[in-house]
């Protein structure tokens, strides 16, 4: 049997008209949609008539469900031949614990397709009218959870290293950035990429470490900085990245395998 198509889908912030067309178009299409308990009626009625769906909602203090068992579902929908939606409140990468999904995806050889929803703390700033970033008070955002990993420490939570890095226009070069991340103290080896034109056609990704950060080509603006251990996995091998990238990594692991560029533990 052919293993079904599986979408992570970002339902946004609960108003229907904030659903991007894609969103809608592939919710339309879907055979089961697995949903957050926060995606609203008006926004589940979008799939189609003979859709089943299912709640596989968890909110502060309750479960109907464990993560392993909503992985474990989608993967089994999946090696039935159905189309599943993975629909998540907001967006999908954003606190949603979509990572745990994408690994169960893997493992189990599964291909799937991420479709970005608008995060509630931007629907947050419109309601009030009110810029999340302003040059003459704040040059930064920072997202935090209020729940932690059972096993995190307050020297994890606190560790600048945990958290992950997105730089808006990062400049002609990452000299500066890289200057000031090692005065930080972020290792060697700390996760770095740059991509440029994001989801559009002609998207170039580049993948790299700090310790050759300052040496990496940014590649035409509008260009993102993102780093942190979260892109840890994303080797020379992974499927979808351009033979720029490929070259960009392999040129790393030989560097580390041949001394170049040290190699150290990371400090998660």
């Amino acid at each position: 049997m052919k293993t079904g198509a599986v979408y992570l889908i970002g339902a946004g912030p609960g108003d229907p008209d904030l659903l991007t067309v894609k969103a809608a178009r592939l919710l339309a299409s879907a055979e089961i949609v697995l949903h957050d308990d926060l995606v609203p009626e008006a926004i589940l009625s979008l799939a189609g008539p003979r859709a089943l769906r299912v709640s596989v909602g968890k909110r502060c203090g309750t479960k109907k469900i464990t993560q392993a068992e909503i992985n474990q579902l989608i993967v089994e929908k999946a090696r039935q031949g159905l189309t599943v939606v993975r629909l998540k409140s907001g967006d999908p990468l954003v606190f949603g614990r979509a990572a745990e999904e994408m690994d169960a995806l893997r493992t189990a050889g599964i291909a799937f397709e991420i479709v970005p929803g608008i995060t509630a703390a931007f629907a947050a700033a419109s309601a009030l009218q009110c810029s999340l970033t302003d040059r003459r008070a704040a040059s930064g955002i920072v997202f935090r959870s209020g729940h932690h990993a059972p096993d995190a420490t307050a020297d994890h939570i606190c560790d600048p290293a945990a958290a992950t890095r997105i730089v808006y226009m990062p400049g002609r070069d990452f000299t500066a950035i890289a200057s000031e991340w090692r005065a930080e103290g972020l290792p060697p080896e700390f996760p770095c990429i740059a991509i440029s034109h994001a989801a559009r056609p002609d998207q170039q990704i580049t993948v790299t470490t700090l310790a050759a950060l300052a040496t990496t080509e940014p590649g035409p603006a509008p260009v993102l900085l993102l780093a942190g251990w979260v892109f840890e996995t994303i080797r020379s091998d992974a499927p979808g990245l351009q033979p720029l990238v490929r070259s960009a990594l392999a040129e790393l692991e030989v560097a580390h395998q041949t001394g170049l560029l040290p190699v150290e533990s990371p400090a998660k």
